[in-house]
């Protein structure tokens, strides 16, 4: 966009978030303060980034004439997808009619909903490293996937999952009918299709934020982010740290691996590009179209987080990738099921040395929800994650 309307108004740029947790609030306040009138969609209503647009919807979004009725009754400039459980075909179909834009294209959302598209592109098309691996649509099928080459230990994930859900490793036989069942109870849609992978003997794994902006030459140019270290329990991110330290080597193939994956996407935002690291080996893991949990800690750390990022990338307005400071994140967990709860301790937690906290408005708590995330600022990392692991440790949720 060119030019920036009024919300509200006739001149008024209309931008539709197709998924509305914790990481869409952020994209839809950053897209607020750039005076952009906002509709939050989601599957449940009052959902965090609802509680800050300008409009709220609650739909099926895996629902293609759900979907279809509500973009053509909003008519946005922009359909931004936040969330891998979307009708994509709809999607195509109205930007091949010219009837929306969607961020950072259809075609990108389609192939990243779900971890056959993307591998098979990054494996099979674009040739880049990654672990080997197979797709199977039954316990059987796993069993013979393992047996036949992908052997022990491996990770079974669901073709389409969010912040690890359905993801566990295989070290045995004794584990894979448990993984099998995991898999299809975590993911985003029924499906009885999983993928295998052979297990990596990583050093660390790290998150790229890529960000696909236009240059003052107005055409498409590519940045990148310090890279982000994270550690995961059950495939589920719970800590997340900026920069992590790697070779020079490792950080070239990192952003080469970056580049090519999000150049053959193509469109403007910013992607979150995962990775595993072994000396200067790199590999490629997976990649979403939009801002990733584990870079939330770039609300602290850069001088644009990569909420603030995506939005003048999809608007066509300059980005700033710098580091401000080192720091790190840490997962406030809900630690009960209630549909609502109390923050406790708060104020303890903001008494730990440079840190903040994000409470994400979520209606309903689950123990294992992510309800909240501990920012923390040091020069020092290890202090910084020291930090920002105390401070969440002391918010404590209770149910009402």
């Amino acid at each position: 966009m060119s030019l920036l309307g009024t919300p509200l108004t006739s001149s008024s740029d209309k931008v539709m978030l197709l998924g509305s947790g914790e990481l869409g609030k952020e994209v839809l306040i950053a897209l607020q303060r750039l005076g952009v009138e906002t509709i939050a969609v989601d599957r449940y209503d009052n959902a965090p980034g609802q509680q800050v647009a300008h409009q709220a919807r609650t739909i099926t979004m895996s629902d293609p004439e759900q979907l279809r009725a509500l973009i053509t009754q909003e008519k946005p400039a922009l359909v931004v997808p936040e969330i891998e459980a979307i009708a994509t075909s709809v999607l195509e179909e109205l930007e091949e009619q010219g009837k929306v834009r969607v961020i950072p294209t259809a075609r990108a959302a389609r192939l990243t909903m779900d971890r056959e598209g993307i591998r098979r592109l990054a494996a099979e098309t674009l040739g880049v490293p990654t672990s080997p691996y197979q797709f199977c649509d039954s316990l059987e099928s796993l069993q013979a996937a393992i047996d036949g080459g992908i052997g022990y230990p491996c990770v079974v994930k669901p073709l389409m999952s969010s912040s690890g859900k359905g993801q566990s490793k295989i070290n045995g036989p004794d584990d894979v009918a448990r993984a099998w069942q995991y898999a299809l109870a975590g993911g985003r849609v029924s499906q009885c299709r999983v993928i295998v992978e052979g297990f990596i003997d990583f050093d660390y794994e790290i998150t790229l934020l890529t960000v696909r902006s236009l240059g003052a030459d107005g055409q498409v140019q590519t940045s990148f982010c310090d890279p982000i270290g994270h550690k995961q329990v059950d495939g589920d991110y719970v800590e997340s740290w900026q920069p992590q330290p790697m070779s020079a080597k490792a950080l070239e193939a990192a952003q080469d691996i970056a580049r090519a994956v999000t150049s053959d996407l193509s469109g403007q935002g910013l992607f979150g590009v995962e990775l595993f690291v072994k000396g200067d080996q790199v590999w490629f893991s997976e990649v979403s179209p939009r801002p990733h949990d584990t870079g939330m800690v770039t609300m602290i750390t850069q001088w644009q987080s990569e909420f603030e990022l995506h939005a003048r990338a999809i608007l066509g307005l300059p980005v700033n990738t710098a580091l401000r400071v080192p720091g790190a994140s840490a997962v406030i967990y809900g630690g009960v099921d209630s549909t609502e709860v109390e923050f406790l301790n708060v104020d303890q937690a903001l008494r730990v040395p440079q840190t903040d906290i994000r409470l994400f408005g979520k209606p309903e708590s689950f123990e294992k929800r992510r309800m909240g995330v501990a920012l923390a600022a040091d020069a020092d990392l290890d202090t910084a994650r020291t930090n920002a692991l105390k401070a969440a440790g002391l918010v404590t949720v209770k149910a009402r």
